[in-house]
């Protein structure tokens, strides 16, 4: 594909031939236009007489299939037509359908840039799709343009980028992410899940441009919503409708739908905690630069800081778990080697695990 040039992009042909053969599960609710909220429903054999619950007797029907009004929110806070969004159960679901959509198993590979997400590769091996790693530059952890280039070949179906990313906390490079999305013949999949901390804008509004782009984002992370389990793919409405057919019909749940909508409509205290976050991680970036024990604090635009420490990161590690302090070890990771991650906390919960990793500094010393 010459760059700027997708005049020729099919999407078709990325597309699994049995997926585009699949004949699609229609709901008992998506067979028709239900609009009516007093009707009798007689349709999807849900018990007609309620359930146990003692403070709530609307749980015995299905959910939405399609989570229109959920969408509709979505869209009015992201700027996008709600016919370019989709709601999975966690972006891992989403994940696992690009895999179902896009590539043929024991045929394909998918291309991802290692320190990263983890489920990007375990998704693929359960697939049976081969895995090819570039790894990202040291240090600055910055996409490696000549070494992707050669690693892509006729069978590179998707290309995963994080941005930020996960582990390393930093943005990828505008540039180089527009350089591999105009220049990839085959779907692009680009993981904001944590964008709302990053002074970098969404490639969401730039979406028009890029018929080979995914975008994936969250309710996990800055809308503080993990437990309702409700991730968001952003595309073209031609790709949108190919995981509408390959979902599963009620993916996400009634209670997690009206959950979302009530915690979208209060964007004031959204912001508050945004706001908070991004303070607590200044003072936390500030205060670990000065604890002799860590070599570097790096660069951050997610609402999670890496850390290298001088000596076994295993040790502190322990040292922290002893006090109840629960922080990611990543020092198995490549290129993470001595490094532990840690989510921004509370200023309580920050000033607790500041002051205990100095005194650990100090006994070490």
């Amino acid at each position: 594909m010459n760059k700027d040039d997708f005049s020729n992009f099919n999407l078709n042909s990325l597309i699994r031939d049995n997926i585009l053969k699949i004949d699609p599960y229609l709901s008992a609710r998506e067979e028709y236009s239900y609009q009516e909220k007093n009707s009798i429903f007689l349709d999807a054999n849900e018990n007609s007489f309620g359930s146990p619950l003692s403070f709530s007797n609307s749980y015995n029907r299905y959910p939405d299939p399609l989570q229109k009004e959920l969408k509709r929110k979505i869209s009015e806070i992201k700027k996008i037509s709600s016919s370019k969004i989709f709601l999975g159960n966690g972006s891992d679901e989403i994940i696992d359908l690009i895999y179902r959509i896009f590539s043929r198993p024991n045929t394909d590979n998918v291309i991802i840039f290692p320190p990263t997400y983890g489920m990007y590769e375990v998704s693929g091996k359960i697939h049976g799709v081969d895995i090819v790693k570039v790894f990202l530059t040291e240090e600055e952890y910055q996409l490696n343009l000549k070494k992707i280039k050669k690693a892509i070949n006729p069978y590179s179906r998707i290309i995963f980028i994080c941005s930020p990313n996960n582990p390393t906390g930093n943005d990828i490079k505008k540039e180089d992410i527009e350089n591999i999305i105009k220049k990839f013949p085959g779907i692009v999949v680009l993981d904001e899940a944590y964008i709302d901390f990053s002074e970098k804008e969404s490639f969401s509004l730039e979406l028009e441009k890029y018929p080979n782009l995914i975008i994936l984002q969250t309710l996990s992370k800055s809308w503080g919503l993990a437990g309702l389990r409700i991730g968001i793919a952003i595309s073209s409405e031609e790709i949108i409708q190919w995981m509408n057919k390959v979902k599963f019909p009620y993916n996400v749940s009634q209670i997690s739908q009206k959950i979302a909508i009530q915690a979208l409509n209060n964007k004031d205290l959204f912001f508050y905690h945004l706001k908070n976050i991004l303070s607590e991680r200044k003072y936390m970036e500030d205060s670990l630069t000065k604890i002799p024990i860590i070599d570097k604090v790096y660069p951050s635009s997610s609402n999670f800081i890496l850390v290298k420490i001088s000596f076994s990161s295993k040790n502190l590690y322990q040292h922290l778990i002893d006090k109840k302090i629960i922080v990611r070890d990543q020092s198995k990771i490549i290129l993470c080697n001595e490094c532990l991650r840690i989510t921004v906390g509370t200023h309580e919960e920050n000033e607790y695990l500041i002051d205990q990793m100095k005194k650990y500094s100090e006994k070490c010393s």
